[in-house]
């Protein structure tokens, strides 16, 4: 585990996000709203933003508002400075009235997957009529992202008076405890509030890190669902997938419906162990539910599931990768558990209801293109499994002919095991650096890039927007009609910058 700094005062400065780009959104740095090369814009003519990435408020005092709000979160722990306790965080809710439990919830972890599988849980309950409360990390764009309600994210004014509700409770839990309340525990905190004020029917909940001592571990979720599991944040989890597992198995509750995504071995058995000892009903991929069919289709894939109570045909899913169809045999399992499909209930939910709530799946910077001729993708991978799956989509639902590589990544993530896994899909890789102070170094990423893809496939720009033009420019080289494309990846920080340049604000 990470220790803690030497005292409260040691806090980030704005940009440790788990991916803050408040400072990119206030300054308004020109190069953040078009790229120009040449005669030639490199925006998208996409118009304006999805619903489910907003954009900055159009009131001006609204703006104001929320960049305050933003301001003062950034002076707290970032989400990579942790404690792992949740006395903090037990403590406001406590002093808050306990509104995590004024709803039931279904708590998701795992290593990737988690928030595509969230946004398939929430569309899938709310098109059975269900009033949903989302809260999932990190954000793309918008820090309101990380809140949602009925299926889009809470108005930046209600983002600003849930903060301002929450506040003297903070200031009172900070002059008790050793240490201020985190960036994370603040949000968390908010996002419980905010569902029980709606009220919601269910809340849909993406740990931060981890699961026992994670923030959001307060909760007591009626289903707990764990999708694949492999390294990352070796530092603070573990250094196995079992050690990791022991760590994320803590947010199974007793008595819960625990839903499993395949797992390595070792995870699976102490997450199995964990579901013994507190008497929870457990649903495996593979055995109990899983993904029956799949054949790409335009825009996605066509999917036969089974679930706990039967199969459902013919569901279009507007997502690419075998990665996104085995989340989404994992969310269509939660949703019937939450609704006692399998126990309870032997019948299936109603096919059409679950055909239309996947239909209208989204989830930005995951295989979202941006940009056509060429063709820019946007995959926030930044772990060898995330970038192995996602060099698996990218084979399988592009017809490339020629493919540079965009990626800036953290320094504390396996950049080396990262590159390896794209090294066969990239002709050519263009090293960046995002604005988060733990982007790596341009010039120490190209260095492992060197080793990885050899000198003469390497280009170095330091700034994000000279490295799309870059690598705009690389794949244009194949000609207008000859299949070159850009991916970028590496970081969700990345990945959200670059959705600014490409896509603008408004």
């Amino acid at each position: 585990m990470s220790e803690l700094p030497p005292d409260s005062s040691d806090q980030p400065d704005a940009r440790d996000p788990f991916e803050e780009i408040v400072e990119a959104e206030t300054d308004r740095d020109p190069d953040l709203a078009v790229i120009e090369a040449g005669s030639r814009t490199l925006r998208t003519q996409g118009g304006p933003p999805q619903p489910d990435v907003p954009a900055r408020p159009e009131d001006p005092e609204v703006d104001r508002a929320l960049r305050e709000v933003e301001t003062e979160l950034a002076t707290r722990w970032g989400e990579t400075k942790l404690e792992p306790s949740v006395t903090r965080i037990s403590a406001l809710m406590d002093v808050l009235g306990d509104p995590q439990r004024a709803y039931p919830s279904i708590h998701i972890t795992g290593t990737n997957g988690k928030t595509s599988t969230a946004r398939m849980i929430e569309a899938l309950l709310g098109a059975f009529e269900l009033r949903t409360g989302r809260y999932t990390s990190p954000h793309v764009q918008s820090i309101t992202e990380r809140i949602s309600m009925d299926g889009g994210p809470i108005p930046a004014e209600r983002f600003v008076e849930t903060y301002q509700d929450i506040k003297p409770y903070v200031e009172m839990v900070d002059a008790q405890q050793e240490y201020r309340l985190s960036f994370f525990e603040v949000l968390t905190g908010m996002a419980y509030a905010a569902f029980a004020d709606a009220p919601v029917d269910v809340a849909v909940v993406e740990v931060g890190m981890g699961g026992s001592w994670d923030a959001t571990n307060v909760i007591d979720g009626d289903v707990a669902v764990v999708t694949p599991i492999s390294l990352d944040h070796t530092d603070r989890l573990g250094a196995t997938p079992g050690e990791i597992a022991a760590e994320k198995a803590g947010i199974v509750k007793q008595g819960a419906t625990v839903i499993l995504a395949q797992q390595p071995v070792d995870a699976a058995q102490v997450l199995l162990k964990k579901a013994v000892e507190v008497d929870a009903t457990v649903a495996r991929e593979g055995l109990e539910f899983g993904v029956v069919a799949r054949q790409v289709a335009v825009g996605g894939q066509l999917l036969t599931l089974r679930g706990l109570g039967g199969e459902y045909p013919e569901v279009y899913l507007p997502l690419h990768g075998a990665h996104q169809a085995h989340n989404a045999a994992v969310a269509l399992a939660a949703v019937e558990a939450f609704f006692g499909v399998g126990s309870q209930r032997a019948e299936t939910l109603d096919p059409d209801t679950v055909r239309k709530a996947f239909a209208a799946v989204t989830s930005p910077g995951r295989l979202e293109v941006v940009r056509q001729s060429p063709t820019v993708v946007l995959d926030a991978a930044h772990n060898p499994a995330g970038a192995q799956v996602t060099a698996e989509a990218i084979g399988e639902a592009f017809d490339f002919s020629r493919l540079i590589g965009v990626v800036g990544a953290s320094g504390d993530k396996d950049v080396r095991g990262l590159l390896e896994a794209f090294e066969p899909i990239f002709a050519e890789i263009v090293v960046t650096q995002n604005s988060s102070h733990r982007s790596m170094d341009a010039d120490e990423l190209a260095a492992i890039a060197v080793e990885v893809f050899g000198d003469e496939r390497v280009q170095v720009e330091p700034r994000l927007p000279d490295a799309l033009e870059a690598a705009i420019t690389l794949a244009e080289e194949e000609g207008e009609f000859s299949g070159g494309g850009v991916l970028v990846t590496g970081s969700v920080i990345t990945v959200g910058e670059a959705r600014l340049l490409l896509l603008g604000r408004d």
